[in-house]
């Protein structure tokens, strides 16, 4: 599957936001990238702050362009307020439930798991990172010893991060339940999705 593999630290350093993950990297040079330091920019105008906004979004849960606009086009599609059901599509994606029930360390390593056969929906393989979990939906680590030593080591890991409420883990059986879909204020707070949604009413 297509991802993005690119300079991580840059990304993060260019909208001063640790998008990857903190670093130590990105601590010591929170500010934008450029061979003359830190320095003061040019008000941005409102098409560069739209495609910042939806650049920040889409390396966020690592989506290619084609990836990302099919997922917005699809929301737009759908019933509700397109902006807060975009984020709830990319947010309910398999890879990235994974990622926020703490079986893997970033999303990136998330849809390599997912992609790697380890996890099971409602009993059966699913290997789609961009599979659309629902409310009612079982997600299970495999019952192998591969998968589940990877899986305890991230638990571990991530004991500090807390599990969205819209979640249930049960961390000792490696499995979780989907209670209902979230809303607004238990997605991505840092994020202005309406700007994206003008942005790309643009096209």
């Amino acid at each position: 599957m297509a991802r993005y593999t690119g300079p991580t630290t840059r990304i993060s350093r260019r909208f001063g936001v640790p998008i990857f993950g903190a670093t130590k990297a990105f601590e010591k040079r929170n500010f934008p990238p450029g061979q003359h330091g830190p320095k003061l920019r040019r008000k941005l105008s409102e098409y560069a702050v739209g495609l910042n906004e939806k650049q920040k979004l889409r390396y966020t849960y690592g989506l290619l362009e084609r990836q990302f606009r099919r997922t917005f086009e699809a929301a737009k599609r759908e019933r509700g307020v397109t902006g807060t059901r975009f984020l709830q599509l990319l947010e309910t994606r398999l890879d990235s439930v994974v990622y926020l029930l703490g079986f893997a360390k970033s999303r990136a390593a998330a849809r390599q798991f997912v992609n790697h056969g380890h996890i099971r929906v409602n009993g059966h393989k699913v290997d789609i990172a961009s599979y659309t979990v629902k409310a009612g939906d079982e997600i299970e680590v495999k019952n192998a010893p591969g998968s589940r030593q990877v899986a305890t080591r991230f638990l571990e890991e991530n004991r500090a991060r807390n599990v969205p409420g819209w979640l249930t883990l049960n961390a000792e059986a490696f499995k979780a339940v989907v209670n209902r879909l979230h809303n607004r204020d238990e997605m991505e707070p840092g994020i202005n999705e309406q700007i994206i949604v003008e942005f790309y009413s643009r096209f």
